[in-house]
């Protein structure tokens, strides 16, 4: 019973996760489980970034620059040097961690939009370090071989074991989203957010916990990433760094609410499902974008706190299992 307090809070994000792990299967539909797929993903990448932003308040407008970079070092180890996926996973995870503390140590003494700035000049460079890096095929990017995929069965097998991966790194970043939230850890990226320089004063060394949360959050994308493309067969520049992406990111987290661990994952759904609607629309399917920029502004002007702090304003007892 004493477990219960503790870990109330990941209650409702791990059912989220089952519901979408069964939705495919009881429904034998390969195109629900694409679409249960495409929304795990999301959150997966959502919660990541939330560690960033939502726990010390620094906007990140290139955080897809781990989800590029990890993807196609697993996708290089996968072709060139003959790993299997689940090692390419692990290593794209380390390598973007890699990453994140290289830039993290240099760019996390920025603030504000010079951070921001920063993070969008990071991934612009990085995209035009690979399109010309002939170890990662230049612009053409890597293609794999389909005899890669007899290993896991064939083609079809490796979408199925694709899927479940997908829940089990969705999984593995909300329980470390919770576990930053819940630790004294979290607690000085926190107050961070409130007032970086009353946390220094408090003993906080913001440089060092900036930068841990900074790796943190960026090992789950690379992970992703290799996974993502093994899925699609191929990994090309335009595909691994789309600036738009975190862009979408940046809304699905506010929509949700930052600084939850719930918030990413309803933020997540509820995109995916808006997204969804409008790539498929005659009339709106060129607007996408725009209709992300105008999310974004209205969330910034009225709702703030997102749809997970509406709803704990307004019903206090919701916290102890949203926020």
């Amino acid at each position: 019973m004493k477990l219960w307090p503790r870990y109330r809070g990941l209650v409702a994000p791990v059912l989220v996760v089952v519901a979408l792990t069964l939705w495919p299967i009881i429904s034998g539909r390969p195109a629900n489980r694409e679409t249960a797929f495409t929304i795990l993903k999301a959150i997966a990448l959502a919660s990541s970034l939330n560690i960033l932003l939502g726990y010390t308040g620094y906007v990140s407008f290139g955080h897809i620059v781990f989800y590029g970079f990890g993807g196609y070092v697993g996708i290089f180890l996968l072709t060139a040097m003959g790993w299997s996926l689940y090692t390419a996973i692990v290593a794209g995870g380390i390598a973007a961690g890699v990453l994140a503390f290289l830039l993290g140590s240099a760019i996390l003494r920025l603030r504000g939009a010079y951070f921001a700035l920063a993070t969008i000049g990071i991934n612009e460079a990085m995209k035009a370090f690979i399109s010309n890096f002939p170890l990662f095929g230049g612009p053409t990017g890597i293609t794999l071989n389909f005899s890669v995929y007899r290993t896991y069965g064939g083609a079809a097998q490796a979408l199925q074991t694709s899927f479940f991966i997908g829940v089990v790194l969705a999984l593995l970043a909300i329980i470390v989203s919770y576990a930053v939230r819940t630790s004294k850890f979290g607690l000085g990226l926190l107050a961070i957010r409130e007032n970086e320089d009353a946390a220094e004063v408090m003993g906080i060394v913001t440089p060092r916990a900036k930068t841990w949360a900074y790796v943190l959050s960026a090992i789950v994308p690379g992970m992703i990433g290799v996974l993502f493309f093994f899925k699609n067969g191929n990994v090309e520049p335009h595909d691994a760094f789309p600036l738009h992406a975190s862009i979408e990111l940046l809304v699905m987290v506010m929509l949700g609410g930052q600084g939850t661990v719930f918030g990413p994952l309803l933020g997540a759904f509820a995109y995916q499902g808006m997204r969804g609607f409008l790539v498929t629309s005659p009339i709106f399917k060129d607007i996408q974008l725009s209709v992300s920029g105008v999310l974004l502004l209205m969330i910034v002007l009225f709702i703030p706190s997102g749809a997970v702090g509406w709803l704990i304003q307004r019903i206090p007892p919701l916290r102890r299992v949203l926020a």
